[in-house]
């Protein structure tokens, strides 16, 4: 049986996804708040939807992928939104990364209009999105998870479920605040060695010995050295995340103190910075 897939989000992430689907064959309806962004996914054989409404009624499964959860309300929500046009018996996978909270409300409400919800945050950057190789951090029912795996199996190379709504999202903020923390660290120890007068690619080297091949080290490392950050993963969606987990640390009570501390080195730098930077840009934050 033929499944029609809808896409709604064609970012850094979102667009190589559902362009993967497209080469697969899939019949797939896109929509994005800047059309244009769609123009050679239609070439490619994708159908345009007019608003997130119409993406939903054509589709079996329909994907979210936007940027934070005032983007997934925006277009979940309201007259035109997806929530008003999905099919009874269809999926609505949401791959966006917002609070588990949200997660849990947007469930409810696609079970309203007799659909299915499955969280589905992803780790990977665009270079994973491309190569068909995120890793999928999934919450929800275990029947709807079996239901879309197959179309997910394009989509990553490791699919997790880790339980009901709402712990997909936690298990990503918790990936999200270690990478974060894991850059910041790199960039404070580029700083001393720099401040002791000795060349960043010496303790580069050292690393690369102790701890052997590590994302920090092949991906983000080089960035700092070049100065060059053009986004893989933005600094304002890691901010946003960093943001995330203390409110669900809040809601928990549990103390993330380096988490905390390391939120306001994020905010200095998307404060100071000018344009769209990838996170390993905190760096900034230490003037060479």
């Amino acid at each position: 049986m033929t499944v029609n897939v809808g896409w709604i989000g064609l970012g850094l992430i979102g667009k190589p996804m559902a362009r993967r689907l497209v080469d697969a064959g899939y019949p797939v309806t896109v929509w994005n708040r800047t059309s244009a962004k769609a123009g050679d996914l239609v070439s490619a054989g994708a159908r345009l939807a007019a608003n997130p409404r119409e993406a939903a009624a054509a589709s079996d499964i329909l994907f979210t992928c936007v940027s934070d959860p005032p983007a997934l309300e925006d277009v979940l929500r309201g007259p035109d939104g997806a929530l008003a046009g999905l099919r009874a018996g269809s999926v609505l996978v949401d791959c966006s990364t917002v609070s588990p909270v949200l997660a849990r409300q947007v469930a409810v409400e696609a079970a309203s209009h007799g659909a299915e919800f499955l969280e589905a945050p992803v780790t990977g950057g665009t270079w994973g999105a491309e190569k068909g190789e995120l890793v999928f951090l999934t919450g929800g029912e275990a029947a709807t998870f079996d239901r879309v795996q197959p179309v997910l199996a394009h989509l990553g190379k490791k699919l997790f479920h880790l339980g009901p709504h709402g712990t997909g999202q936690s298990v990503k903020l918790g990936m999200n605040l270690i990478y974060a923390l894991e850059v910041q660290a790199l960039a404070e120890a580029l700083a001393l060695v720099g401040g002791a007068g000795i060349a960043p690619e010496k303790l580069l080297d050292v690393l690369a010995s102790s701890m052997g091949r590590a994302p920090v080290l092949d991906i983000k490392a080089p960035m700092m050295l070049a100065g060059d950050y053009t986004p893989s993963f933005p600094l304002r969606l890691m901010h946003k995340d960093l943001g995330l987990a203390l409110e669900l640390s809040n809601q928990l009570g549990v103390p993330l103190p380096a988490t905390a501390a390391s939120r306001e080195t994020y905010s200095a730098v998307k404060g100071a910075a000018t344009e769209d930077v990838d996170y390993a840009a905190v760096r900034r934050f230490w003037p060479r």
